[in-house]
């Protein structure tokens, strides 16, 4: 079960002769190397790719054991399964332009051992040419994390740097990240119509030698690994890129990527751009085809999904998506999405990403940065394991599986089964007399049905209902009864006000 954790996409089985699964995605494409539906001849229904492991599916961390195994060979321009997808993480650099998210030198190179740690396969962790001080801090982190390999896998992250097609930054670039083991520099260059007329002021033949004498130039210098990238590629003419990127590809480079740099492509949009790339570049078969998505009309997931489903085999993805206007595509989503849905829909594609470090990847770069996600969220968000509707809450105590798809461990978030249950007025009486149980209260149907009814009083005064409500109504009760019986009165089933706690 844990192996899974560190290799291949796994799924649990649930045995099922009289369910029938739509393999599909909500999108479609006549493009065979886009299409994504897949027959299923087993007998199975593969419904969660998470590690619930009792009939009432709790989880346990004990099960979670690290599975040692040594890391895949890293050559630039070839993989060593044509199923595994690097993952290039631009958080350090794309996504500290989200505007309020820069970071501190200290803050850079602690983020950089977590992404470490993550097991991403590329991390670009800055801009050296930008600065004195972004410079010195790229050069620290190819220094430092750069060279700090794992004894037990062998793993090492190759440390990125980014460069315009300009001489002064490419060699910034080297200088600063060529004390890594593994260095590398990503040349972008605009490929859109407007950009090259507004913002580069070129024409097509003079970006096209712009791109290659910069490649040629980078490995002159030392790089073995150079990307090249189209910005904007997602508005650019696809035959011109078919051009620059074959020309690229002559001139060195071991990987290639288009952007959608202003996030306005639909998946099926963007599947099948990556699929006419793939089919009419010359050398593109000789080096790794790479997407980068932006979130602006929020398909940024979705289109880095199509992209990997139409033969690109790197994605460039930020923790918590953050970067530019609306952001990056998540790290967390495209890897919990090739995780879960990649064997079996996506002909075998995963990533070697350890996901039990999700969320602390995520917290460190929220608090960093300031730059805090929403409680629904993906895979990160507060409110991603927990459930406040009765008829959830029920199935949730009887099998995780009936309404999680994930599992909470599996993203580095150890929960008991009840703190994954939020008591508020959609809960159920199921909900109540479990966690009663838990509280250490064992009541007949009777008081139940008592405590039931004052506790949905209670809803209507307070949005959550917390575990000393809980112990009130049922204390509280006891001692207004008792007193009254003294008496010889009658009680109405008031509860002192005071006794519950204010919290909303």
């Amino acid at each position: 079960m844990a192996s899974s954790l560190l290799t291949s996409p796994a799924m649990i089985p649930i045995t099922s002769s009289t369910v029938v699964v739509r393999s599909t995605l909500p999108f479609r494409s006549s493009l065979r190397s886009f299409r994504m539906n897949r027959s299923y001849n087993k007998p199975s229904l593969f419904v969660s790719c998470c590690s619930h492991v009792s009939k009432k599916g709790e989880t346990s961390a004990s099960v979670l054991k690290p599975v040692v195994e040594r890391w895949l060979e890293y050559i630039p321009h070839k993989l060593p399964d044509k199923n595994y997808v690097r993952v290039f993480d631009t958080t350090l650099r794309d996504g500290e332009q989200a505007p309020g998210g820069a970071l501190t030198p200290p803050q850079k190179i602690e983020i950089a051992r977590q992404l470490a740690k993550l097991r991403v396969d590329i991390m670009e962790v800055g801009f050296p040419v930008s600065s004195e001080e972004e410079f010195e801090t790229v050069k620290t982190i190819a220094k430092t994390v750069g060279n700090e390999v794992d004894e037990e896998t062998g793993y090492v992250p190759v440390i990125c740097a980014i460069a315009r097609s300009k001489r002064e930054d490419i060699e910034a670039a080297w200088e600063a990240v060529k004390y890594a083991k593994r260095p590398k520099i990503l040349i972008f260059t605009s490929t859109s119509d407007i950009h090259m007329k507004y913002k580069l002021k070129k024409t097509k033949e003079e970006v096209i030698e712009m791109a290659a004498s910069s490649v040629r130039f980078a490995k002159s210098l030392g790089f073995v690994d150079v990307q090249l990238g189209c910005e904007d590629g997602g508005r650019s003419e696809k035959e011109f890129l078919c051009k620059i990127l074959g020309e690229s590809i002559k001139a060195g480079a071991t990987t290639v990527n288009v952007a959608d740099t202003v996030g306005i492509n639909m998946p099926e949009e963007y599947g099948e751009l990556v699929s006419y790339l793939k089919a009419n570049t010359p050398g593109i078969d000789d080096v790794i085809f790479s997407v980068h998505c932006h979130n602006d009309l929020g398909v940024a997931t979705a289109n880095t999904i199509a992209g990997v489903c139409a033969g690109a085999r790197q994605i460039e993805v930020t923790v918590n998506g953050i970067g530019e206007r609306s952001g990056n595509a998540p790290l967390e989503e495209v890897v919990m999405a090739l995780k879960c849905r990649g064997e079996y829909l996506m002909d075998g594609v995963y990533t070697r990403i350890d996901t039990r470090q999700i969320m602390a990847t995520s917290q460190m770069v929220q608090e960093y940065t300031g730059l805090y996600v929403q409680p629904h969220k993906p895979i990160v968000g507060a409110n991603c394991f927990v459930h406040e509707s009765g008829i959830h809450q029920d199935g949730i105590l009887k099998n995780r599986s009936t309404y999680e798809i994930l599992s909470p461990e599996d993203v580095g978030v150890v929960k008991s089964q009840s703190s994954s249950i939020v008591l508020g007025k959609l809960s159920g009486r199921h909900a109540v007399k479990d966690r009663l149980k838990e509280l250490g209260y064992e009541l007949d149907d009777e008081k139940l049905n008592d405590i039931f009814s004052r506790f949905r009083d209670l809803t209507k005064q307070k949005k959550r209902i917390t575990d000393d409500d809980l112990k009130a109504l049922v204390t509280c009760r006891d001692e207004v009864s008792s007193l009254n019986g003294a008496r010889g009165e009658e009680t109405n089933g008031y509860v002192p006000i005071s006794q519950i706690s204010s919290v909303v």
